[in-house]
C-alpha cells in the first residue's frame, strides 16, 4: 500500500510468512495477509504507540491487534472491515467499515509535513510568511 502522506509505504505479505517474532515496534505494523475468496484479510501486530488511528486523535497502544478485510465491491469501490483488539486502549474490541472510491482522475502527490504549506502555495517562499 503506497499513502501520499508522508510516502508511507505499507507491507502486506502474502506468501504464506507467519508474524516476525524478532521485529521491533513499527508505525505500520507487521501485516500478514491471506485471500479469502475475493477479500483479503490482513492480519497485523507489533504497531508502535507513537501514533493515533484517525485524524481525530483516537489512541492506539503497542498491544493494538489489527484486523482488515479488503475487498472491492465493484469496480469503483473498495470496502475495508476493520478489528481493532488494544486490551492497553480499550475495554473490549471494536469494529469498523472504511469505504474507498475510485478516482482515476486523481495522482499522488509529494506530501511532507513540513513543506506541505508552501507545497500548497500559502507560504511566500521569498519571504517565508504567509502568502498574500
Amino acid at each position: 500500500m503506497l499513502f501520499e502522506f508522508d510516502h508511507f509505504v505499507r507491507r502486506i505479505y502474502t506468501d504464506g510468512r507467519p508474524h516476525d517474532k524478532e521485529v521491533g515496534p513499527l508505525w505500520m505494523g507487521d501485516a500478514i495477509g491471506k485471500w479469502e475468496g475475493d477479500t483479503l484479510v490482513a492480519d497485523t501486530v507489533s504497531f508502535n504507540d507513537k501514533t493515533t488511528l484517525d485524524r481525530e486523535g483516537y489512541p492506539h497502544s503497542d498491544a493494538m491487534h489489527l484486523v482488515e478485510r479488503i475487498r472491492r465491491v465493484n469496480h469503483d469501490s473498495l470496502e475495508i472491515d476493520l478489528t481493532v483488539d488494544d486490551p492497553k486502549a480499550y475495554t473490549k474490541p471494536w469494529e469498523a467499515k472504511l469505504n474507498f472510491q475510485l478516482r482515476t482522475d486523481w495522482k499522488i502527490m509529494e506530501h511532507v509535513c513540513e513543506d506541505n504549506v508552501s507545497f500548497r502555495g500559502l507560504i511566500n517562499k521569498a519571504t517565508k510568511k504567509p502568502a498574500k
